[in-house]
């Protein structure tokens, strides 16, 4: 799958960079304080912090690991590309790296592509920082699930986790849909032998795979980090179904994806035995039509000798050759039209 691939759209380097929440016992008190204030905030047990950092510089990144006393390598990992989805426990915090999944329609011809955005977090009981590279992982709906379900931010970062990664499942929900759509589409071709050349079924279809690959990278390694982050910190029993519905959404994911590597191999393997049999029935044409050919050939060949035959040299000599070559020509069409090899 060679596709042009869509610009990075980097932050900018300022403070708008940086967006933060802090909610005071399930409300939310202020939004887009200074940087400096959230070790004033953690210090606070009633709050809940929320801060995002996109296309963090070296300084910044450094100010905030030293003052919340994160990893060094998980800083280190928060930043580099196509880390694998993980969840790893430190002595202060977990450190989360996730994707979420866009798909770019293309041709018909084409398939689509699968683009995953990384990002990374940092939870602790009371706070929860986001890293991203660029802003092509859009933190908006994130923060609408937030809203939306603003009794859950009484029960700690934990539970902006769980919204955090919720969207990012959901995209992969929306992902494989469109990737079931176009395989079902490419079915449709399959017999249409009209409308798509073999070699053109065989480009989506390994477009369709490549694609897919990039989806299982994702969805796979999931449920060890869903798994992982419901173990991280004093459980709420509140938050033990929507982690449990979370969980779920992950397996559908991960079933979905398998369903869909074994059609795509299945049509992958199908369009090649259509070839092999649209091959065959070339071959049988062309064979019939030499083999009604060949009559003629025969026929005048023989006569081309020279040789003395009932009638040689007249004109009911001529008509009796001629008719021989038209009857048993038409005989054989017959036969072979009636076998479908013509």
């Amino acid at each position: 799958m060679d596709t042009a691939a869509a610009p990075v759209r980097l932050c900018d380097m300022t403070e708008s960079s940086v967006r933060s929440r802090v909610w005071r016992n399930g409300v939310l008190e202020v939004e887009n304080f200074p940087f400096e204030q959230i070790s004033d905030y953690l210090e606070q047990p009633d709050c809940v912090v929320w801060v995002d950092v996109c296309a963090p510089d070296a300084a910044r990144l450094d100010a905030l690991a030293e003052e919340l006393s994160l990893d060094a390598h998980a800083v280190e990992d928060a930043v580099t590309p196509r880390e694998r989805p993980k969840a790893t426990h430190y002595a202060t915090h977990i450190f989360i790296t996730a994707y979420g999944l866009r798909v770019f329609d293309q041709t018909s011809h084409s398939g689509a592509a699968v683009e995953a955005c990384q990002i990374s977090a940092f939870a602790m009981p009371n706070a929860l920082i986001t890293v991203r590279r660029d802003d092509l992982f859009d933190m908006q709906p994130i923060v609408d699930r937030w809203d939306n379900n603003s009794e859950l931010t009484q029960l700690g970062a934990k539970a902006l986790l769980h919204g955090l990664l919720d969207v990012a499942v959901d995209t992969y929900f929306d992902c494989i849909q469109l990737l079931d759509d176009e395989v079902e589409s490419v079915e449709d071709t399959l017999f249409d032998d009209g409308k798509y050349t073999t070699a053109e079924v065989q480009k989506r279809t390994f477009t369709l795979r490549k694609s897919l690959v990039h989806t299982r990278r994702v969805v796979l390694p999931m449920r060890e980090v869903v798994n992982t982050v419901r173990r991280y910190g004093n459980n709420a029993a509140e938050l033990d179904p929507y982690f449990d519905d979370l969980y779920d959404h992950v397996l559908r994911a991960s079933e979905w994806s398998e369903s869909l590597r074994d059609m795509i191999t299945s049509i992958y393997e199908t369009n090649l035995s259509l070839a092999d049999a649209r091959m065959n029935m070339i071959m049988k044409k062309l064979t019939s039509w030499a083999a009604i050919i060949a009559v003629p050939t025969a026929i005048t060949g023989f006569y081309g000798q020279n040789v003395p035959y009932p009638e040689f040299g007249t004109r009911t000599g001529f008509l009796v050759s001629t008719g021989a070559i038209v009857l048993i020509s038409f005989a054989l069409w017959l036969g072979f039209r009636r076998r479908d090899w013509l």
